[in-house]
């Protein structure tokens, strides 16, 4: 089955990208500095984000249905009082539609903050994209997973109608030789080895929170930008190639993932030896990815994604692939350059992108006062 057949499934309604959402609005000031001069204590920060992942999660975009700030605060909050309870892992995100103008909230948009575009290889369903706000609730078991979001449902009330789901699971949820979170992709690669460490403070400072100062509104300090994809695999186009050649598309041994040339899955492919591609090919999806340079560094992601299965399509082709979950500081230093580089690289022929977004992890609150998340946003 060619790439291409995935859309007699009905996986992707539209070819144009995700709908036309409203332009968004011009970037919000920084925050000024602490009027006191006192060094302001470490911002906090949202469970599921540098968290370890647990097997199962669900994701929920919503529309908000509210019409009024004072609304708007109290859903935020009655959802935040539901992640507050332990040992929930609930990651609440809005997007840039929730700064069109319904709430007087256009002055404190994140300063990157807009709309998904569509990629080169995208056939996006404008009802599997975007949303006022974004819901991932993770669990150990996709029973206890499914009952989070639920009650996060319950708690929002008529204040939101459900704009689009997916269920995910992690197929092996462990980690790698130094202690990160790794799992195995549906076409049975290891992933997580070329991430950065979340144990790491410092490594999530420069590459994951939004800081004071770095041109955000000063109620984003202790964010992060989360980018979802929703992704389809050609699983029978993929089975029919061998082992050696999906080990060529993606720059990893299938066994260890271990990048090609090299003795363990840590090790750090040496591009510099290989200029013409002759052990990772130019166009392998790891070299493409994650060059590996100085100037790339910084362009580093967060990813956290999750396995989906949704049965078969009208065709009876397998309708399964990845929900790609990252988070970054910065969207178009990371995501964004990120996905314009893959573009033609070999796993392309594969994979089906029809859905996701983006948008902004709100800040964490300290300790447990009700109604907290999302204060700082909605407070006039």
């Amino acid at each position: 089955m060619r790439r291409r057949a995935l859309l007699g499934g009905g996986v992707a309604l539209g070819l144009a990208g995700c709908g036309s959402p409203a332009p968004a609005p011009a970037p919000a000031p920084a925050g000024s500095a602490s009027a006191t001069g006192a060094a302001p204590p470490p911002p906090p920060h949202q469970a599921g984000i540098v968290t370890p992942p647990p097997a199962a999660a669900e994701f929920r975009a919503y529309d908000v249905a509210a019409t009024a700030r004072d609304e708007l605060a109290a859903l935020l909050g009655r959802i935040g009082d539901v992640a507050a309870r332990p040992p929930a892992s609930v990651t609440v995100s809005v997007g840039a539609s929730l700064f069109d103008g319904r709430f007087g909230l256009a002055d404190r948009r994140p300063a990157r903050l807009t709309a998904m575009p569509g990629f080169p290889g995208d056939v996006l369903d404008p009802g599997r994209c975007h949303g006022d706000l974004l819901v991932q609730a993770c669990a150990a078991t996709p029973a206890a997973a499914r009952a989070l979001a639920d009650a996060v449902a319950r708690a929002a009330g008529p204040a939101v109608r459900r704009r689009w789901s997916a269920t995910g699971f992690r197929h092996e949820n462990g980690t790698t030789a130094d202690g990160r979170p790794r799992d195995r992709n549906l076409f049975g690669f290891s992933d997580g080895a070329g991430n950065p460490d979340p144990a790491d403070a410092a490594t999530m400072d420069e590459l994951v929170w939004v800081g004071a100062g770095s041109g955000e509104p000063a109620w984003a300090v202790g964010g992060s930008y989360q980018v979802v994809r929703l992704i389809r695999f050609a699983m029978e186009l993929w089975n029919a190639d061998p082992v050696e050649r999906q080990e060529e598309v993606f720059g990893r041994r299938r066994s260890d993932g271990a990048p090609l040339g090299r003795e363990r899955e840590l090790d750090d492919p040496d591009y510099a030896a290989d200029p013409n591609g002759q052990a990772i090919r130019l166009d392998a999806h790891i070299r493409r990815a994650n060059p590996r340079t100085p100037e790339t560094r910084n362009q580093r992601i967060l990813r956290r994604g999750y396995s989906y299965r949704a049965g078969t399509d009208a065709a009876g082709h397998p309708d399964e692939g990845l929900i790609f979950v990252c988070f970054q500081q910065d969207l178009e230093r990371g995501f964004a350059t990120i996905q314009r580089r893959l573009a033609g690289e070999a796993l392309e022929r594969y994979i089906l992108p029809f859905g996701g977004g983006y948008w902004f992890a709100l800040p964490g609150t300290r300790g447990a006062r009700p109604g907290e998340l999302g204060r700082g946003l909605t407070t006039p």
